[in-house]
């Protein structure tokens, strides 16, 4: 049996270079862009907090240096000397955040000093800050490792109270200058450092929190890429299994043989087409029961050959299909087992023999026929003369005995016989040394027509009705004329015989692909399975006139033509006989 409705497997995707998915591209572009974002957020943030340092120590700084123009100007006042104003920076300068405080002259001469101020050659340039009414700030290192943000600018306690002379005359005398002088002459620079250990501790603390910001981000980034390549990875492997299961589902159904996997309980797991098409059930109506519920599909057969563990190979076995039919099979089972060696099932292959056994048979058929044919060549040779002889020597008695009816008559029946005898020799000749066909382009339409005259006389006397169906009336075929005419007519005289009065008889042909298709289609009693099996058997026949070796011209000629016989029959139900034959290119 020819497996029909065969697709090619599908390849499997084998490994190779994998470009980076669409998605994980964005969430890595994301994850980019968000550390670029915070990054630039972090660093906008420490400079809005240096800049903020800078206003606050400035004005922090500023508020210092009014404070010892006041205490100056108190001093002043009170007629008192540098004293209260050195006393003011000494103490001034214990504050926590105070690094030092230095005030000079324009000769450099210290006027008061707290703290450890830097050298006199890192201070900025005294003539310079007094150029300007600007405070100079800058930020510094001191000796032992600590931010320091220093101002210069000129002292003057004066400032907030110029129009009062008097003051200006003590400021003179507290500044050491003769009262001649003006007091621009007596020109003061204050140096106020201030730590920034608190504003560096807080700028550490938001690196720090920026830093573990970032970290969280980047670990979150990295989870998150994670579970989105594992998600693809995922998603790769079951677009992988999925085409591994189609290619594998796709190998097993377009394979010629029947394959039926079971479960450790002997329940059928899974069936290719081919086995459902041996047995004809559906995969739905096999899937999920046991071997010994399908006594129709000869399954009791089976599950008595599956009750042993062991392995078989090309076990024969004749099973039921759900219709009835019986079919020869050849049975392999192996076991399935996991890694632990655990039986898991078993996996059945089923080989439909049919078409081998009638492969078999044909063969067995063309060694008899040849057997018989080389028979029957001797035998017709030393029949046909003796034959030859007899019907003269009748035709002579006919002649003689016109006085007496019987004798002529009797004399008419043995040439009537010889005759037959004759045909029968010459079909065997024929039989045993057919001619090689003569290929020529046939016109169907006539052929078929010069048929059925040939029967039509016969036909109409019986009372049975002949009918043609052509699919197309130049419908053209490359043979030997002269063989297939014999075909047609000893196809049509089966027909005639096993067709009742009132019955009809159909020739027809069609055009498929590369074959032509002829039929020859009666009503009469049909043929059971043992008839159709012997019925292009040699000198088997069911007519008594018959001489059993039409048929069996019949298969000779269109195995000569490289076609073949088909013949669908049922008891009481008619019979159909179809030829196919090859088409052939007219040769020039």
């Amino acid at each position: 049996m020819s497996t029909s409705d065969h697709h090619p497997p599908i390849a499997p995707i084998s490994p190779g270079k994998r470009s980076i998915s669409l998605p994980v591209l964005g969430f890595i572009l994301a994850s980019l862009l968000l550390a670029f974002v915070l990054a630039v957020l972090t660093g906008l943030n420490l400079n809005r907090e240096q800049q903020f340092m800078g206003q606050f120590l400035l004005q922090e700084a500023e508020t210092l240096v009014r404070a010892f123009e006041a205490g100056a100007r108190a001093s002043m006042m009170m007629d008192s000397a540098n004293g209260n104003l050195a006393t003011l920076v000494t103490e001034t300068a214990r504050e926590k955040n105070v690094a030092y405080i230095l005030i000079l002259d324009e000769q450099g001469q210290t006027i008061a000093s707290a703290g450890q101020p830097p050298d006199r050659a890192h201070l900025p340039a005294g003539a310079t800050i007094l150029e300007t009414d600007t405070p100079q700030v800058r930020f510094l290192t001191s000796p032992a490792g600590q931010r320091i943000y220093e101002i210069a600018k000129e002292f003057n306690p004066l400032t907030m109270m110029p129009q009062r002379m008097g003051m200006m005359s003590r400021w003179q005398n507290w500044c050491g200058n003769s009262p001649g002088n003006s007091s621009s002459d007596c020109r003061q620079i204050i140096y106020l450092g201030l730590y920034t250990e608190s504003f560096d501790a807080a700028r550490k603390e938001d690196i720090k929190q920026s830093l573990l910001l970032l970290g969280i981000l980047f670990l979150l980034s990295s989870g998150g890429l994670y579970a989105l390549l594992l998600a693809n990875k995922s998603r790769a492997a079951k677009e992988a299994l999925e085409n591994m299961e189609l290619y594998t589902n796709n190998v097993i159904n377009s394979m010629p043989a029947g394959l039926i996997s079971l479960d450790p309980e002997q329940r059928i797991v899974t069936a290719n087409r081919a086995a459902l098409t041996i047995f004809g059930y559906s995969e739905a109506d096999l899937r999920g029961k046991s071997m010994t519920q399908l006594d129709e599909a000869g399954a009791g057969a089976l599950s008595a050959l599956l009750r042993s563990d062991r392995e078989l190979i090309e076990q024969p076995l004749n099973c039921l299909s759900r219709n009835g039919e019986s079919i020869p099979l050849k049975v392999s089972a192996s076991q399935l087992r996991d890694r632990e060696g655990r039986l898991r099932g078993r996996v059945l292959i089923l080989r439909d023999q049919r078409e081998i056994k009638a492969m078999e048979e044909a063969l067995e058929r063309s060694r008899r026929h040849a057997a018989l044919g080389r028979m029957a060549a001797g035998v017709a040779h030393e029949i046909r003369n003796p034959l030859g002889t007899l019907r003269g020597f009748a035709q002579y008695f006919s002649r003689s005995a016109k006085e007496d009816p019987q004798a002529k008559e009797y004399a008419e029946l043995m040439v009537g016989e010889v005759d037959r005898l004759n045909r029968t020799v010459s079909a065997l000749l024929q039989f045993s040394r057919p001619r090689e066909p003569e290929y020529a382009q046939i016109d169907l339409l006539r052929m078929a027509e010069k048929s059925l005259t040939f029967i039509q006389e016969e036909a109409d006397s019986q009372g049975i009705a002949l009918e043609l169906q052509l699919a197309a009336p130049d419908l053209r075929l490359y043979a030997d004329p002269d063989l297939l005419q014999q075909v047609l007519f000893n196809l049509l005289q089966n027909s005639l015989a096993a067709t009742d009065s009132g019955g009809r008889i159909v020739l027809g042909g069609q055009e498929m692909a590369d074959m032509i298709q002829l039929w020859v289609e009666d009503s009469g009693k049909g043929l059971s399975q043992e008839e159709q099996a012997k019925m292009f058997d040699p000198f088997y026949t069911t007519r008594k006139d018959g001489t059993g070796l039409g048929l069996s011209l019949v298969q000779q000629i269109i195995e000569q033509h490289q076609g073949h016989i088909e013949v669908v029959s049922e008891p009481g139900q008619g019979c159909r006989i179809i030829i196919m034959l090859p088409r052939r290119k007219e040769q020039s």
